[in-house]
């Protein structure tokens, strides 16, 4: 049939249609809708049902109109001559009645998240689900104690592997939001975009004594997990003459680069705050910092906000745009829906990290606070940043890993939760997670583990218990600092991270803390708030009351018996300052 004869055959339904009443002013109300779900059969997009004599009628000129090519739909009628044709999602067919439904346009985002150990893509859907996620390991390298590197052009390639696995499993998408490992620094060839040597890891701490040196000849307080030393050592070794036209970035601004091939070379005010070069307003570079380290200003990023376009993905199929940066602590933060004054989580990795929004004045200073809370930017949109203070566990799930791998009194840190369960309590045993040192708020680099009130009687399940229950102590520490540093209290803890799956450690956190305690869906809900910032920026989402809604924990846990928190202070101090030499520094 051509379309000559589809135009008449058209006519001549829409007037059987108008002599019947059944125009749009006959279509049943909103609220009418769900209960006649049954009776009506799928119509136009957002799922408005017709009336059925009229669908009918409709429904016999759909299917002279739609045409189905190689499982995708194209709609003949609504393109003017010589005009492409839009692209189409694959068809659905409804399955009571046999006719072919158009799918809704596409509004998901893809994230890439590279953490310290490895790196993600996923498909983050308008619910705030993960789909089509592909992960790739990429730990680091240690040439010597104390150093940490990593492959940039390794880091490179994975980023691409894992972005195009997962577009090609979902379909185009929206955006794209990125969010990673904070303070890593790389330094590459603006031409050529070849690292001049390796990628030097936020854990490194080869700049100790240049820290300590800076200190006292400039005052600057910088730490070796900052950027700012680890860009001025990678300058000294390959470019001391500072002849070259390169760049410094973070892993964000790595990736970035990566994705725009070249494009764009930005970072936003999350993951600058943390590089020790920013002015502690964030309205700027350092120039006094640069000066004093000697690196030149215009190998620095762009500043751009934590949502909002500002690139394109030239390196993904479809060229989406780049959304959102934001480093992987406060995207954890957004991702948890703790975007309102007084709201914090904790993530409980390896170490773990509290993150409270205050949305407080810009502060005067980026140092260190008498309570050992740092603040940072929870992230910036419109022009204006959103601040919030951060407190640091220097090991968490650390200490796990020591129960299975160096005194093998369990075969996986999953099994610490079966074993711990069953005791119900320590009997007076108690252990202080001081690995490497305690950060907030006594920051003694000398503090050691401690494991304390042993007996003839005490066994695994004791010890195992006593040490899910000391990083639950050092959680409840960081809340007591980051509400006494703020002034405002927090109500209630969200939290995420590998330990967030062990139901005696989050019983021990509220326990612990006195707070109730919700645990994420996700355990790495940093994917999630890259997600959320990028789809804030192209319309997925419309504000961040949209996202404080869309928090679903899997579970909250109420606090019970209160753990003796006296008799832990007790325990700290005596852990507290057993190297000396490593107790006095202070950065």
């Amino acid at each position: 049939m051509d379309l000559g004869a589809l135009a008449g055959r058209a006519r001549r339904i829409h007037t059987r249609c108008r002599h019947r009443r059944l125009g749009a002013g006959e279509r049943v109300s909103a609220r009418a809708r769900s209960a006649l779900r049954r009776r009506h059969i799928p119509g136009h997009a957002g799922h408005v049902h017709d009336h059925p004599p009229r669908a009918r009628c409709l429904g016999e000129l759909a299917r002279h109109l739609l045409h189905v090519h190689h499982r995708h739909l194209r709609r003949l009628g609504r393109r003017r001559f010589g005009q492409r044709a839009p692209q189409a999602r694959p068809c659905a067919r409804d399955a009571r009645r046999g006719t072919e439904v158009r799918a809704r346009p596409v509004m998901s985002v893809l994230v890439v998240d590279v953490g310290t150990s490895g790196l993600r893509a996923a498909i983050v859907t308008p619910d705030g689900e993960v789909a089509a996620l592909h992960y790739r390991a990429f730990p680091p390298s240690s040439p010597f104690p104390g150093m940490v590197e990593f492959d940039a052009p390794g880091m490179a390639a994975a980023v691409l592997e894992v972005a195009h696995a997962a577009l090609a499993q979902s379909g185009p998408v929206v955006a794209v939001g990125i969010t990673a490992q904070r303070a890593s620094a790389i330094v590459w060839d603006r031409a050529t975009g070849e690292p001049v040597g390796p990628g030097i890891g936020w854990q490194d701490l080869r700049t100790v004594f240049d820290c300590i040196t800076l200190k006292a000849e400039h005052g600057l307080h910088l730490a070796p997990n900052q950027s700012a030393t680890k860009v001025a050592w990678l300058l000294n070794t390959f470019d001391p003459g500072r002849e070259r036209d390169l760049c410094f970035g973070t892993v964000d601004s790595w990736v970035a680069w990566v994705l725009s091939r070249g494009e764009v070379h930005v970072t936003d005010h999350s993951n600058a705050a943390v590089t020790g070069l920013l002015k502690p307003d964030a309205s700027g570079w350092s120039s006094s910092a640069c000066a004093a380290l000697n690196i030149p200003e215009r190998m620095l990023p762009r500043l751009v906000d934590t949502s909002g376009v500002f690139g394109t993905a030239h390196a993904l199929p479809g060229a989406p745009p780049l959304a959102s940066l934001v480093g992987d602590q406060q995207g954890s933060l957004i991702g948890q829906s703790c975007v309102h004054p007084g709201m914090a989580k904790i993530t409980f990795g390896t170490g773990g990290m509290l993150d409270m929004c205050t949305d407080a004045a810009a502060p005067t200073t980026g140092n260190r606070t008498p309570e050992g809370i740092f603040p940072i930017v929870a992230w910036s949109r419109d022009g204006r940043c959103t601040w919030g203070v951060e407190a640091i566990m220097l090991s968490a799930g650390t200490n796990v890993e020591w129960l299975v791998q160096d005194l093998g009194i369990l075969a996986s840190p999953a099994e610490s939760h079966d074993v711990a369960a069953q005791c119900t309590s320590t009997d007076g045993v108690m252990y202080v997670p001081a690995l490497m040192g305690l950060g907030t708020p006594h920051w003694d680099y000398g503090a050691r583990g401690t494991l304390l009130g042993l007996t003839r009687g005490s066994g695994r399940a004791q010890i195992t218990r006593a040490v899910l229950e000391g990083v639950a102590h050092r959680g409840a520490d960081l809340v007591d600092a980051a509400e006494a540093g703020s002034g405002r209290s927090v109500p209630l803890l969200r939290v995420d991270g590998g330990m967030s799956v062990n139901p005696t450690f989050v019983q021990a956190l509220a326990d612990a803390s006195g707070k109730p305690v919700e645990v994420s869906r996700h355990t790495e809900a940093t994917t999630i708030g890259a997600a959320y910032l990028a789809g804030l920026a192209v319309g997925v989402w419309g504000s961040l009351d949209d996202i404080a809604l869309a928090w679903k924990p899997s579970h909250v846990v109420t606090p019970g018996a209160r753990l003796d928190r006296d008799r832990w202070a007790e325990a700290v101090e005596r852990s507290r300052r057993w190297i000396p030499d490593l107790s006095a520094l202070d950065f």
